[in-house]
């Protein structure tokens, strides 16, 4: 209940503060409202420091001081995503990251509550248990062979405390001046749901220096249900200002067994505002979601989030 109270006050804060943010200069650090986000900031922030220092303490193998300092960075969001037939959806999800310069920076450590193929900015709404939404604490070594390497491979516990390795490769080609394709592969194995695979191809195709297009695929293949998922998006992308974006997007996704057949889909339009510091988000989204298992009724939500970074980003 905590965290909904400061989710909601740090979400009307940012309405009330954005209008007299457009209308007089930005204040001095001395008088800017609600200093109280500022000594919150700071206990996280140095709380995540203290954090990558411990563990770049202890790998501290090789007898010599780095003159590198080990940094972290901490990304948090809470979400309230309510719509028709399901008022009460709360979704919050964090992600912490330590890089490790006594390693070289080859050896990073992550902690998150969601897997990492899914773009904490680009999560479905309406999620299905049965996809494996449950249990999504991750907390792995991941290891590359150089800092700028493709090729990345984690070792660690998830999905209700499995084991699992996991090797992927990720890379970005420049098909023109305006299209980049990305694509990207994987590898895994968790010691209760067995092996899985997860293929990716996201195109972008800028428009213009403020819009850009964006076309993504993304098939998993789970060992455990002997099937595959998959999700496609169209997505357009649209930035006001360095403060102000829009996205819209139709999303859907589905199931190859026992068919290859549409589970759900929905079209959106998320509105992302910086309000408030710098390092502090908030979007509102509405949306319309078609379920199978609620016959493809349309359902309609809206979603309002919070989103802050944290340590060094």
């Amino acid at each position: 209940m905590k965290i909904k109270c400061v989710f909601l006050l740090l979400l009307l804060s940012a309405f009330h503060c954005q209008g007299q943010e457009n209308e007089q200069e930005q204040p001095s650090e001395q008088d800017r409202p609600y200093p109280w986000l500022d000594d919150m900031h700071k206990n996280i922030a140095q709380s995540v420091q203290d954090t990558a220092i411990w563990f770049d303490d202890f790998f501290f193998l090789d007898g010599v001081m780095h003159q590198e300092v080990a940094q972290a960075e901490a990304r948090i969001r809470l979400g309230w995503e309510p719509r028709s037939r399901e008022l009460n959806q709360f979704q919050n999800r964090f992600r912490v990251r330590v890089r490790l310069p006594n390693l070289k920076n080859r050896l990073d450590v992550v902690l998150s509550d969601y897997d990492d193929e899914t773009d904490l900015g680009n999560e479905r709404l309406g999620r299905d248990e049965s996809f494996g939404d449950k249990d999504r604490i991750n907390l792995a070594l991941r290891w590359r062979s150089r800092p700028n390497s493709g090729f990345s491979h984690r070792i660690g516990l998830g999905r209700g405390l499995q084991t699992f390795v996991k090797s992927r490769y990720r890379n970005h080609f420049s098909m023109t001046a305006d299209a980049l394709l990305r694509i990207e592969g994987s590898i895994y194995y968790y010691s209760d749901d067995g092996f899985g695979s997860h293929f990716s191809t996201k195109f972008d195709y800028s428009a213009n220096a403020d819009t850009l297009y964006r076309f993504d695929n993304n098939f998993y293949y789970r060992d455990r249900t002997k099937d595959w998922l998959w999700r496609h998006s169209w997505q357009s992308l649209h930035q006001f200002d360095r403060k102000t974006a829009i996205i819209s997007g139709y999303y859907i996704e589905g199931l190859s067994r026992p068919n290859y057949q549409l589970n759900e889909h929905y079209v959106s339009m998320r509105w992302r505002q910086n309000a408030l510091r710098e390092w502090l988000f908030y979007e509102v989204e509405p949306f319309i979601l078609w379920r199978r298992d609620e016959h493809f009724s349309p359902s309609y939500g809206l979603a309002l989030r919070v989103e802050g970074f944290f340590g060094h980003t």
